[in-house]
C-alpha cells in the first residue's frame, strides 16, 4: 500500500505550483514497478546484491559511521578530537551504500535491514550540527589541520567533498523515503540543503566566509543531481533552482590555477558548462555534471543544455571511450587524456566512470528519444560495470584495464579483484546502480510504449490513458530472442518501440565512430507478430516502431542477430593500430588464460577470422554462469613459431578474472610479431638471462625484477613485482644470472614496502656473488651498507674489482611479514 501511496504522491507535488511544467518527454516505469524475478541474468545479481554486496559494503563502510559517530560524541562533549581521526569523503560511501540497501528494500522488505537503516540514520542526525552543516571531519575540529580540507568550513570547497558527501546523503535520503516513506533522513537532507543554500548563495552567516555568500560550485560533482532528486520528491523549487545556479556558476565564479587536480579542467571548471564541447578531467566528476545539465535542461525547458551535452556526447563516443564503454582512460587524474588516447593494459577507466556513463546515456535517452544513448549505456553497464563486481559479489574493479598478464598490479596494488579500497566509492556505487536497472527497461510518452532494455519481466503502466501489462521472456544478452506480450486490458491504439541496438544493425558495436566491424555478416533483426513477420519500414531513432491496435494477448518476437563479430579500431588509436576486437551481441568478448592453456597474449590474427562457425557453451562456476565462445586462431609458439587454426575460447569481459588471476585479452594483434608467447619472460635488453627465486608469491613475478620497469614508490602498486607472499617470516633469497661473467660495479636493489601491509623492507640483507660455481660473500665497499630507504634503489659497491657469472640476494623478513623486490639494477665495468 506504501508504494502505491508515494507513486501517486510524488506526482502530485510535481503538479503543484512549486514544480516545474518542463520535465523530460520520456516518462520511466520505476524499477519497483517493474518484476524481474524471473529473470536469470539480472535477478541473480540482485539477490548477490541482497545477500552479498550491500552486507559486505555496509561492513566495510563501518567506519564512515564511526566517522559520524565521533562528530555526535564531540557534540554532545564526549570525546576529543584527538580520538577522531580525520576523512574527506569516508561518509559518501556508506551514503552510497545505504542508497543501494533503500533499493533493495523495495524489491523485498527486510525488518533487519530496515532497522540497521534506521540506527545508522540515527547517527547521521546526531552528527549534524544545529544549522544543518555535517561534515565530521570539521565538527570535531581534526579537518582544520590539513589542505585538502580547508582550515575552516567550506574554505577548501574544491577538494574538501563537503558537499560532494552530501549529494549522496540526500540521493540515499529520497530512495530510503520513496521505498519505506520513513522521512528522518529526508528531514536531514533538507536541513542541509537549506544550510547549504543559505551559506552558498544568500550569506548572512558570518560563521562562514565573514557572512558573505561562498557562490562557489562543488569541486566534486554530485550534489547538483542529488538536490533535482530532492526537488522532485518534495516538489520545492529551491533546491532545483540551487542546482541551477551550481551549474551556471561553475567556471565562472572559480577557476583553479594549477596542474594535475588543481587544472581548470581537472572538475571541469575551464568554461562555463554551457560552452563545453568536450570530455575533460576526471570522468566520474565529469559524468556526474552532465547527468545533472540533462536534468536540469528538461526540468527548465532551456535548450542551451542539450546543445552543450550533444556537442560532449559526440565528443566522447567519437574519440574517448574504450569498447567496453570505459571512461577515463588516463591514470594521475582518473579521467580523459588526449583525443584517442586509448590504452589497453594501462587503461584507468575507474568503475564509477562506468556508473556515470550509465546515469548520462540513460538521461540522455529520455530527453532525446534516441536509442542510441541507451544502447551507449547498455555496453557500459554489461561490460565496464558488471565486471567491476566478481560474481560472488565481494570482490572489486577499481580500474579495468583491456589486458593483462596476470600479474601487473593494476588494481590498486592487485593483479585482480580486490575485497575492499581505501577510496570505497566503486564497490558502493555498484551497490546503488544495480537495483535501479528494472527501472531503465520500460518508458511511455502519450501514445508510445518504449521497451529500451531486454530481460525476462513484467510491468503494468498506462499508454495514453490505457491500461497495459507488457511482459518479456528472454535469455538476453545471451541469446537474441525476445519474447514480449501486449496485453491492454481492452483494444487500445499506440505504438510499441522495440529498440534495435546498434550492433543489431550490422556496421557497428556502438555508436560513434571509435569502432567499426571489418567482417560481414548476413545475420538480421527480424520481427513477427502473433506467429507471423512483421515489415518494419526503417527505424526512428534506432527503434523499430509498430504503430497498431492492440488486443489483449497480442505477441510480438524479436530476433536480435548475436554472432560473434570482428572489430576494428579508429586508425588514430595507436594501441589498436593493426589490433582487432570480438563482441558477441552486447558482450565484449576476452580471451583468459585459463581457458586456452597459457598467456593470451600469444595469440593473433593473419587475417580476418571467419565467425561464422563460432561455437557457444556454458560456463559454469560456483557463484553463476556465463557463455563463451570458441573460434580459431593462430599463436605463436615457445620457439617462435607460428600456429594455425588454435582454438580460442572467448569469455565475457564482465566474466574475467572470476577464476583465476591469469592473462586476460580484448584486443588482439593481426601479425605475429606483436604476439608474446610469455609476457613475463625477460626482455632481450635486461642485464640477466635467467632469474630464480627461493618462493614467488601467487600474484607475482621474479622476472619482474628484471624487466627494467621502475615506479617512485616502494609500495608496488603500479608494476610487477617479486614478492615472498605465502611464506612470511621465512628467509628468502633471489638469484639473477648473467650471459657471461662480467666485472661488476654496483648493485642497486629496490625493496618494496607495503606500510601497514604484507610485504616489507626486510629486516636485514646481503648480496653474495657466484665465481666458478660457488657462492662467495660480496665484500662492500668501505662506506657502503645495506640499507632499506623507500622510494629508491639501495646501492652497494665492490670494495675490489669483483667478477662474477650471478649474483644472490639474502633477505631476513621481519616477523610475520614477506619480502618483495620491484626492481634489480646492475652496472658493469666497460
Amino acid at each position: 500500500m506504501l508504494r502505491k501511496i508515494l507513486c501517486t504522491l510524488t506526482p502530485a507535488l510535481l503538479a503543484s505550483g512549486l514544480a516545474q511544467a518542463s520535465d523530460y518527454p520520456l516518462k520511466p516505469v520505476p524499477y519497483y514497478k517493474v518484476d524481474i524475478s524471473s529473470d536469470d541474468f539480472w535477478r541473480p545479481r540482485m539477490e548477490t546484491q541482497r545477500k552479498t554486496l550491500v552486507p559486505w559494503a555496509f561492513d566495510r563502510t563501518q567506519s564512515g559511521v564511526d566517522h559520524l559517530q565521533a562528530a555526535a560524541d564531540h557534540l554532545q562533549g564526549k570525546k576529543s578530537k584527538e580520538e577522531h581521526r580525520m576523512h574527506r569523503f569516508i561518509d559518501s560511501d556508506l551514503y552510497k551504500v545505504m542508497e543501494g540497501a533503500a533499493y533493495l528494500l523495495q524489491l523485498e522488505r527486510d525488518p533487519e535491514l530496515e532497522a540497521k537503516m534506521d540506527k545508522i540514520i540515527e547517527v547521521i542526525g546526531s552528527a549534524q550540527e544545529e544549522d544543518g552543516y555535517l561534515y565530521p571531519s570539521h565538527t570535531t575540529g581534526v579537518g582544520n589541520e590539513t589542505g585538502m580540507m580547508g582550515n575552516t568550513k567550506y574554505s577548501y570547497v574544491v577538494h574538501s567533498h563537503e558537499l560532494y558527501n552530501m549529494g549522496h546523503l540526500y540521493e540515499a535520503a529520497v530512495a530510503y523515503y520513496e521505498t519505506t516513506g520513513k522521512d528522518a533522513l529526508l528531514k536531514i537532507a533538507e536541513k542541509n540543503a537549506q544550510h547549504i543554500n543559505k551559506v552558498f548563495f544568500e550569506g548572512g552567516d558570518e560563521k562562514y566566509n565573514g557572512g558573505k555568500a561562498i557562490n562557489q560550485a562543488p569541486g566534486h560533482q554530485e550534489p547538483e543531481l542529488a538536490l533535482v532528486k530532492l526537488h522532485r520528491v518534495t516538489g520545492k523549487q529551491l533546491y532545483l533552482d540551487m542546482a541551477r545556479k551550481f551549474l551556471e556558476i561553475r567556471g565562472i565564479t572559480y577557476v583553479p590555477d594549477g596542474d594535475g587536480v588543481m587544472s581548470p579542467t581537472y572538475a571541469q571548471q575551464h568554461k562555463p558548462v554551457l560552452e563545453q564541447s568536450e570530455a575533460v578531467g576526471h570522468a566520474v566528476r565529469a559524468t556526474y555534471l552532465y547527468s545533472a545539465m540533462a536534468d536540469v535542461g528538461a526540468l527548465t525547458g532551456k535548450q542551451d543544455y542539450s546543445d552543450a551535452l550533444d556537442r560532449i556526447w559526440a565528443n566522447i563516443t567519437d574519440t574517448r571511450m574504450h569498447i567496453t564503454g570505459g571512461l577515463g582512460a588516463v591514470h594521475g587524474i582518473e579521467g580523459f587524456g588526449p583525443q584517442y588516447v586509448l590504452p589497453n593494459a594501462h587503461a584507468f577507466n575507474e568503475t564509477c566512470a562506468a556508473v556515470g556513463n550509465v546515469f548520462f546515456n540513460y538521461r540522455m535517452f529520455l530527453l532525446q528519444r534516441d536509442a542510441k544513448y541507451v544502447d551507449v549505456a547498455e555496453v557500459a553497464l554489461l561490460n565496464n560495470v558488471l565486471a567491476s563486481v566478481s560474481l560472488e559479489g565481494n570482490k572489486f574493479f577499481y580500474v579495468n584495464p583491456l589486458d593483462a598478464d596476470g600479474k601487473y598490479p593494476f588494481n590498486h596494488g592487485t593483479a585482480g579483484r580486490a575485497p575492499w579500497f581505501g577510496t570505497a566509492c566503486c564497490p558502493s556505487n555498484m551497490a546503488r546502480l544495480i537495483p535501479q536497472v528494472p527501472g531503465m527497461i520500460y518508458s511511455t510518452e502519450d501514445a508510445n510504449l518504449y521497451v529500451a532494455l531486454y530481460a525476462t519481466s513484467s510491468t503494468d503502466l498506462q499508454v495514453d490513458g490505457h491500461k497495459v501489462t507488457i511482459s518479456q521472456q528472454t535469455q538476453y544478452p545471451n541469446e537474441g530472442h525476445i519474447a514480449l506480450t501486449v496485453s491492454p486490458q481492452a483494444a487500445a491504439d499506440f505504438a510499441l518501440h522495440l529498440r534495435i541496438p546498434t550492433w543489431a544493425q550490422g556496421e557497428k558495436f556502438v555508436p560513434g565512430d571509435l569502432y567499426d566491424f571489418i567482417d560481414a555478416s548476413e545475420d538480421q533483426w527480424s520481427v513477427t507478430i502473433n506467429g507471423e513477420a512483421h515489415q518494419i519500414e526503417g527505424l526512428n531513432k534506432g527503434f523499430a516502431v509498430i504503430q497498431r491496435t492492440w488486443q489483449p494477448g497480442d505477441k510480438v518476437e524479436l530476433q536480435l542477430p548475436m554472432s560473434v563479430r570482428v572489430n576494428g579500431s579508429h586508425e588514430e588509436v595507436e594501441d589498436n593500430v593493426d589490433r582487432i576486437a570480438l563482441t558477441r551481441g552486447p558482450l565484449v568478448m576476452c580471451a583468459e588464460g585459463i581457458d586456452n592453456d597459457g598467456a593470451t597474449q600469444r595469440f593473433f590474427f593473419g587475417q580476418t577470422p571467419d565467425t561464422s562457425a563460432a561455437t557457444t557453451q556454458t560456463a559454469e562456476t560456483e557463484f553463476g554462469s556465463f557463455q563463451q565462445a570458441t573460434i580459431t586462431a593462430d599463436s605463436i609458439t615457445a620457439d617462435g613459431a607460428t600456429a594455425s587454426d588454435q582454438p580460442l575460447v572467448l569469455t565475457p569481459y564482465y566474466a574475467w578474472n572470476n577464476r583465476d588471476f591469469g592473462s586476460m585479452t580484448v584486443w588482439f594483434p593481426t601479425k605475429p610479431e606483436m604476439a608474446i608467447f610469455d609476457p613475463h619472460a625477460l626482455p632481450k635488453e635486461s642485464v640477466f638471462t635467467e632469474i630464480t627465486a627461493s618462493h614467488t608469491g601467487e600474484e607475482d613475478t621474479v622476472t619482474a625484477i628484471g624487466d627494467g620497469e621502475v615506479d617512485k614508490y616502494s609500495s608496488g602498486n603500479k608494476i610487477s613485482r617479486w614478492s615472498s607472499r605465502g611464506q612470511p617470516g621465512k628467509e628468502q633469497w633471489v638469484i639473477g644470472r648473467f650471459a657471461e661473467t662480467r666485472s661488476i660495479r654496483s648493485v642497486g636493489v629496490f625493496f618494496m614496502d607495503r606500510w601497514q601491509g604484507d610485504v616489507r623492507f626486510p629486516k636485514e640483507w646481503k648480496l653474495e656473488i657466484e665465481q666458478n660455481g660457488q657462492w662467495q660473500p660480496f665484500e662492500l665497499y668501505t662506506t657502503d651498507q645495506y640499507d632499506t630507504r623507500a622510494n629508491q634503489f639501495n646501492v652497494v659497491h665492490p670494495a675490489a674489482p669483483t667478477e662474477c657469472d650471478a649474483i644472490r640476494i639474502q633477505m631476513t623478513p621481519r616477523e610475520e611479514t614477506a619480502v618483495g623486490i620491484l626492481e634489480v639494477q646492475v652496472q658493469f665495468e666497460e
